[in-house]
């Protein structure tokens, strides 16, 4: 079973990256530039693949990458993450000790301050929980990713109109359409701190665009549902401004359509698939 990182990086050079991320597995990596170009290399006997192009958007080159991908498991990557040793076997492991997951989810350790989640068990990932796991912890199998002809929202993330939430609408619609998505408690990797090309700090930026990703994720649960987010990072996302003004920014986003909440639609697949 081959494990094949994608990773999206910005203005970078192949080698350099490759030993940064301590890639040991084959890749496919866009790097977003100011021009177009291809390269390849053998790295400690693994296949790099590295497009540059001259585009911006995490989720245009997450969807560049998905489309030259030839792994049977397919690992999002960021340029911030660095890989530990055996990360490859381990996933490919994991996969067979759970063979009826489409999509398992791992371990990266992030900053306290910005972590969402944390895998100590292994669980059923659920649409209403959906929205806190990030594109990085994502393993997914290639012949079902294809199959589900889901793809990364152009309007959110790095480069993109809206600071981030491409990653919880991928995963939100590949679990509409009826596939298995796990949890496992594996560590494997970390992201190394630095500046990002969204994250300004919990602002009111920050907060409209949550409520607007919120509209997109859960329809007319969007207000409840951001209550609870604030109610469980009111500790560090709400210290600055508080519950109440945060709340009122997110309000803000979900109502940015002036339309009326549609209830989420039953998560069946094509194939009658249970996605719950």
């Amino acid at each position: 079973m081959k494990v094949q990182v994608l990773a999206s990086v910005m203005n970078q050079e192949m080698e350099q990256i490759a030993e940064k991320m301590h890639l040991d597995s084959d890749a496919v990596i866009i790097n977003q530039c100011d021009h177009y170009d291809y390269q390849e290399m053998d790295w400690k006997g693994h296949l790099i693949r590295f497009f540059s192009c001259a585009e911006k958007g995490v989720g245009r080159s997450r969807n560049n990458a998905v489309l030259r991908a030839e792994g049977d498991i397919c690992l999002f990557a960021d340029e911030d993450i660095v890989y530990e040793e055996g990360y490859a076997q381990k996933i490919a492991e994991e996969f067979e000790r759970q063979p009826e997951a489409d999509m398992i989810l791992f371990n990266i350790d992030i900053e306290e301050s910005r972590r969402t989640y944390y895998n100590t068990g292994r669980k059923r990932v659920r649409w209403y929980n959906c929205g806190r796991y990030g594109a990085v912890s994502f393993a997914v199998k290639l012949s079902s990713l294809l199959e589900s002809r889901v793809m990364f929202s152009l309007l959110y993330g790095g480069g993109a109109k809206y600071s981030n939430g491409e990653d919880s609408l991928f995963l939100k619609e590949f679990l509409q359409k009826g596939y298995r998505v796990m949890t496992a408690p594996i560590r494997i990797g970390r992201e190394e701190a630095g500046e990002s090309s969204w994250f300004k700090g919990y602002d009111q930026k920050f907060f409209y665009d949550r409520g607007v990703l919120y509209h997109d994720l859960y329809g007319w649960m969007a207000p409840l549902m951001a209550l609870r987010f604030l109610a469980v990072h009111k500790g560090t996302f709400c210290r600055e401004n508080g519950i109440g003004q945060a709340y009122k920014w997110m309000k803000q986003g979900i109502r940015r359509c002036g339309c009326a909440f549609e209830p989420a639609a039953e998560l069946k697949g094509p194939d009658g698939r249970d996605g719950m």
